[in-house]
C-alpha cells in the first residue's frame, strides 16, 4: 500500500514542489532523471536541487539510483502529493479523511469540501506494469510508458467516461481530476459482493443492474470489468464504478466484453443466490437484446 502523503502536505514547501515537478518532466523522457538535467527541469540552482533532493529523498516522495549514472524518479509518494497540492489549491478538496478501499489498481480516501467526497488514486502499473502497458488500449501503442503515464492515462480516460455517463447511467458524478488522481461522489451503500439481499429484492437489484448495462450500452460504452466489486447497493438503487478499462461499442471486442459483463453478474447471483435467477435467462440472449436496443426489463 502506497502511504497516505495528506499529513506531509503542510511541512513541504513550494521548491520542493518544484524539484518534484522537475522529475515528473524528466520522467517524460527516461524512467531516471539524470541529475544534470533537474536544474533545467525544475527551474532550480544546482545547490536548491541538491537541498530539496535531500528533504524529499527523505520523505520517501523521489528514490536514487546510482549506476550508469546519477538518476531520480518519483516513488507514487511523490505523485500523490503532486495531484493532492493541485486539487487543494484548486479547492476541490479541504479536508482529508479516512481510506474507503485500497486495491491492486486504486487507493481511495475519504476526503471533503462542501460534502463528504472520495477521492481515488490510480495506480495502475505499479504491481505490474508490463502486464498493464501490454493489455490497456491507452497504453498499447507507446513505447516508452511510465507507470506514471499508464496511471494518469487511466484517470483521465475513467474522468472523461464518468463525465458522458453521468447522469444517465447509475454511475459516481465525477467532480475533479488531476494526473493520477479523480475526485468523484462519495457512494452510499455497501458493495454488492458483501450485501446480503432478501430474496424478493434479488431479481430486482439484478434487474436494476442489467439495465445499467443497458443504459451505459446506449451511451456509447461497454464496462468490460463487471463484477460483484464495483457496484455498490443502497436503498435507492445501485452504482456502477470503477470505468478505467471501459470501451466503446465500436470496439472489436465489445460485443464480447457486454456479454462476459453480464456473464459475471448472471454467475454471481446464481452463486449467491441459488434458484432465484430464472434458468432460462443467458448472458447472450441478454447481450443480443441490449445491443439491438430491445431490452426492456428481466422481469417481463
Amino acid at each position: 500500500m502506497v502511504r497516505n502523503v495528506a499529513e506531509l502536505l503542510p511541512e513541504l514547501e513550494a521548491e520542493d514542489f518544484y524539484l518534484l515537478s522537475g522529475v515528473e518532466q524528466g520522467m517524460r523522457f527516461s524512467e531516471w532523471v539524470q541529475r544534470e538535467k533537474l536544474p533545467k527541469f525544475a527551474s532550480l540552482t544546482e545547490e536548491e536541487v541538491d537541498y530539496r533532493l535531500e528533504r524529499c529523498l527523505k520523505r520517501g516522495l523521489v528514490e536514487k539510483k546510482t549506476i550508469q549514472y546519477e538518476g531520480y524518479t518519483l516513488q507514487f509518494e511523490g505523485y500523490d502529493a503532486l495531484a493532492l497540492r493541485t486539487l487543494v489549491e484548486r479547492e476541490t478538496i479541504g479536508e482529508f479523511g479516512s481510506p474507503l478501499g485500497v486495491g491492486k489498481e486504486s487507493d481511495v480516501y475519504e476526503v471533503r469540501s462542501y460534502k463528504p467526497l472520495a477521492l481515488k488514486y490510480h495506480r495502475e502499473g505499479y504491481t505490474n506494469f508490463r502486464e498493464v502497458h501490454k493489455e490497456r488500449d491507452y497504453t498499447s501503442d507507446k513505447e516508452h510508458v511510465s507507470w506514471m503515464y499508464t496511471a494518469r492515462k487511466a484517470a483521465e480516460r475513467e474522468h472523461d467516461i464518468l463525465e458522458e455517463l453521468y447522469p444517465d447511467v447509475a454511475v459516481p458524478r465525477p467532480i475533479d481530476q488531476n494526473r493520477h488522481a479523480i475526485v468523484m461522489e462519495k457512494m452510499d451503500g455497501v458493495e454488492l459482493s458483501r450485501a446480503k439481499l432478501e430474496a424478493d429484492q434479488v431479481l430486482g437489484v439484478l434487474d436494476l443492474l442489467v439495465g445499467e448495462v443497458a443504459g451505459a450500452y446506449e451511451a456509447g460504452y461497454v464496462h468490460a470489468d463487471m463484477s460483484e466489486y464495483n457496484v455498490f447497493v443502497n436503498e435507492e438503487g445501485v452504482k456502477v464504478f470503477d470505468w478505467p478499462q471501459a470501451v466503446p461499442t465500436d470496439h472489436a471486442n465489445a460485443d464480447e466484453f457486454l456479454e462476459r459483463d453480464l456473464e459475471n453478474l448472471l454467475g454471481y447471483f446464481r452463486r449467491k443466490y441459488p434458484r432465484r435467477v430464472p434458468d432460462d435467462l443467458s448472458s447472450d440472449d441478454l447481450a443480443e437484446s441490449i445491443a439491438d436496443s430491445s431490452f426492456e426489463s428481466i422481469r417481463e
